[in-house]
């Protein structure tokens, strides 16, 4: 305690940190305190954080996000390390165009306002953020270099379109992971509109050419439940696909998959999923009127509530 701020606490004065904070925070980013320098020769440790969605305004949230990641960064600064700790902003998608809508503005103009806005909060609390570093997923410089490996992956053969049932927010008009579709009411975790299935051709990634690579843990010092959630994610399983004929023209067999491929000499039926294409084909004449108003009823029942 200085002897300033104790003859303050002597007069019974309310401590004020915006006093001497701004002071220190210019000092520090005059010196370059923060600065991880490509010359120099310390041994390296980079830290990377979440970037936050551009909604306009911090809140306890990010700081909980950053506080981590913060501590370690100044611990190992202070055992010599040279640390690289950038910040940047989650700008681009749907979300932030949707926003834009809603307040009346280009995106590009609403989107910009929120960065120089959570960019001068986030300097207010003093982290030890290298901001020389900092980026922006909306700007082309930026994911010129997404698409740049998106083409990559897909001349690898590691991408590809295909139509699939997803999870979709009719607010914010994007697909949500499983993760973000929260409670037994199914709502969006971002803005809280109950979430529908819908039918969807979109890229999908071949991580699972890489399922055995992501399950092996040898040199990772991950905590047991962040194990768990990935061996859970990638929910691998040994067993057999098998296929069953059918007397449907132009189909040739249904194709499944078992891990007890000893007890399919016990099968006498198979169910399909109301989704599935091939209950459109092999639905016969007489029955299709019943299985589109089984189908139809199944589908009302996920967007049950849906808004309108």
């Amino acid at each position: 305690m200085t002897t300033q701020t104790r003859a303050r606490a002597t007069r019974g004065e309310r401590f004020d940190p915006s006093s001497y904070e701004a002071k220190w925070r210019v000092r520090w980013e005059n010196d370059g305190l923060y600065l991880a320098r490509d010359d120099d020769p310390r041994t390296k440790h980079y830290l990377l954080t979440m970037y936050p969605y551009t909604s306009g305004d911090l809140h306890i949230g990010h700081w909980y996000a950053v506080t981590g990641p913060d501590v370690v960064a100044r611990l190992r600064r202070m055992q010599g390390f040279k640390v690289m700790f950038p910040m940047g902003f989650d700008s681009f998608g749907l979300p932030a165009e949707n926003a834009a809508i809603d307040q009346g503005v280009h995106p590009a103009i609403w989107t910009e306002k929120n960065i120089d806005r959570m960019r001068a909060q986030f300097r207010t609390t003093g982290c030890m953020f290298d901001w020389t570093r900092e980026v922006s997923t909306s700007d082309p410089d930026y994911y010129r270099w997404t698409q740049w490996l998106f083409a990559q992956f897909y001349k690898a053969g590691l991408v590809y379109r295909a139509m699939a049932t997803v999870d979709w927010c009719p607010k914010d008009q994007v697909v949500l992971a499983r993760e973000q579709v929260l409670g037994p009411e199914r709502r969006c975790w971002r803005c809280g509109t109950q979430v529908v299935k819908r039918d969807l051709e979109q890229w999908f990634f071949r991580i699972t050419k890489y399922a055995d690579e992501l399950l092996d843990f040898s040199g990772i010092d991950w905590p047991e439940p962040i194990r768990l959630m990935q061996t859970n994610w990638i929910g691998r399983s040994e067993g057999a696909e098998i296929d069953f004929p059918v007397e449907a023209e132009g189909e040739e067999a249904i194709r499944v998959f078992t891990t007890r491929p000893d007890t399919i000499y016990g099968a006498t039926f198979m169910v399909l999923a109301p989704e599935h294409p091939l209950v459109a084909t092999l639905t016969t004449s007489d029955r299709r009127a019943e299985v589109e108003t089984y189908v139809a009823a199944v589908r009302a029942a996920r967007r049950a509530a849906r808004p309108g």
